[in-house]
């Protein structure tokens, strides 16, 4: 269960912390580990405990921002070792920044907990099964050609009653709760997960104002490609000429947040190559998780000094879809997509509340659409548990974090819940399943491309 809020409390001596580890044998290398400076930073006031997914459910100060920073600074130190007791408690962080909002001294863990990762998959050898499933997740998700290899398969499963009966008999979760969890959030394999036909180039309606380019992501670009097709629908509408580079790839999220940094670089200059001359004013995101990355590639980069330019050029032109439109205003009448005042309410994407800052910019978009009442539910900038593939690696966490974001959500009476992130919206869809609620789930910008043209919602 969740741990009630806390107050404050002096943290404990970082012996206690590292009692279990008091004879280091392998520690950090010297490629980037966590900066003294800024575990030096930290304060240790705990501001940071009762905003952290993980340390709420768990309620262990070994699990908490403040005493990950413990554990890092002892095996910067030689006090502590990168082993299977201290390795635990990093990969609890769900890396959903809470934290670096809350912090009164600005300590960037997020920096800290980026440079960690890459230490851990370099020099700790997981167990066998672990690097099984790692491995899987690795080599699968972050191609779409591959995964769309699967998709018959999936098809199949879904369709022919053999994923009722494996979900019936229980025995997956029993023996194989990673699996379990991985199987629980599969999207729906619909007709529209075949097609991926976007043209190079789309013209702008009417006067053309900007030429933007749109990422289409992986599991966004096969199981959420009406979000995509809405996306682009709203960018012409709104004077937006559009480019869709056929080259493009996986953003390199997944990577990047599990520190597997060889594969996240090399995806990222696929990423930028692929835009290199299309001549954009900026490049568009849909997906939380999938912008906070592109927004970083000028870190994931630091140390390429080819690529280390085109990056930061790169990411000066990204753009999360709210906030673009936002930024220029939209141009065209928006109509009434219920016939009654309707009760809705928005769940803030970790990656964009706290990665990029980005909260009211949503909430303004659907507040311009008649007929909306937006609803805001307790513990609004709590993580989901979804955190990219987090709730595969870590399901019995991720399973009460989700449980309880959709008690949220669902106690503020909201008829329809808005995500923009297909992770969230996936690990709310598995939960009010679970809790036999009715609820829709729909992104931001098919709320607006709706209103746009006119059209009503049907899924009330």
């Amino acid at each position: 269960m969740f741990l009630p809020l806390v107050p404050m409390s002096a943290p404990p001596s970082f012996t206690a912390l590292t009692q279990a580890v008091n004879n280091p044998e392998i520690g950090f290398d010297a490629q980037n580990p966590p900066p003294q400076a800024v575990l030096d930073s930290c304060v240790h006031c705990g501001f940071c405990l009762n905003t952290c997914p993980s340390y709420r459910v768990i309620g262990k100060e070994t699990d908490s921002p403040r005493g990950r920073i413990y554990l890092m600074n002892g095996i910067n130190q030689g006090q502590a070792s990168l082993d299977a007791t201290t390795i635990q408690h990093f990969d609890s962080c769900l890396g959903c920044l809470a934290c670096v909002s809350a912090c009164p001294s600005g300590v960037q863990y997020d920096q800290l907990i980026s440079a960690t990762r890459p230490q851990v998959e370099r020099n700790y050898d997981r167990p066998f099964g672990d690097r099984l499933l790692r491995g899987m997740i690795f080599n699968l998700f972050p191609y779409p050609w591959r995964l769309r290899l699967l998709l018959p398969l999936l098809w199949v499963y879904q369709n022919c009653g053999l994923q009722k009966l494996v979900q019936a008999t229980g025995l997956l979760t029993r023996f194989f709760p990673r699996l379990a969890a991985m199987e629980s959030i599969l999207p729906r394999v619909t007709a529209a997960s075949f097609r991926d036909n976007y043209p190079t180039e789309i013209p702008a309606q009417g006067e053309k104002r900007y030429r933007v380019g749109v990422i289409l992501g992986c599991v966004q670009r096969l199981f959420f490609s009406p979000v995509n097709e809405a996306t682009v629908r709203v960018l012409t509408a709104n004077g937006c000429e559009v480019v869709i580079p056929q080259s493009q790839g996986c953003c390199a999220a997944l990577p990047a947040h599990q520190g597997q940094t060889v594969q996240a670089q090399a995806i990222a200059r696929q990423m930028i190559d692929s835009f290199a001359d299309t001549e954009v004013d900026y490049i568009i995101i849909n997906a939380a998780g999938c912008g906070h990355t592109l927004k970083e590639y000028h870190h994931i980069l630091a140390d390429d000094p080819e690529y280390l330019p085109k990056a930061q050029a790169f990411v000066s032109k990204v753009r999360d879809i709210n906030e673009f439109l936002m930024e220029i205003g939209l141009s065209k009448t928006l109509h009434p997509v219920t016939e009654e005042l309707t009760p809705v309410v928005y769940q803030d994407a970790c990656h964009l509340i706290h990665g990029q800052k980005i909260s009211l910019q949503p909430r303004q978009l659907i507040a311009q659409i008649p007929h909306l009442q937006l609803r805001e539910p307790l513990d609004a900038a709590l993580c989901c548990g979804s955190a990219g593939v987090y709730n595969m690696l870590q399901p019995a966490i991720a399973e009460e974090l989700g449980q309880q974001k959709v008690s949220n959500l669902c106690q503020t009476g909201a008829k329809l819940i808005i995500s923009a992130n297909p992770g969230c919206s996936l690990q709310i869809e598995k939960h009010l399943q679970k809790q036999g609620q009715s609820l829709g789930v729909i992104h931001p910008i098919q709320l607006l491309d709706l209103s746009l043209r006119g059209e009503k919602l049907t899924n009330l």
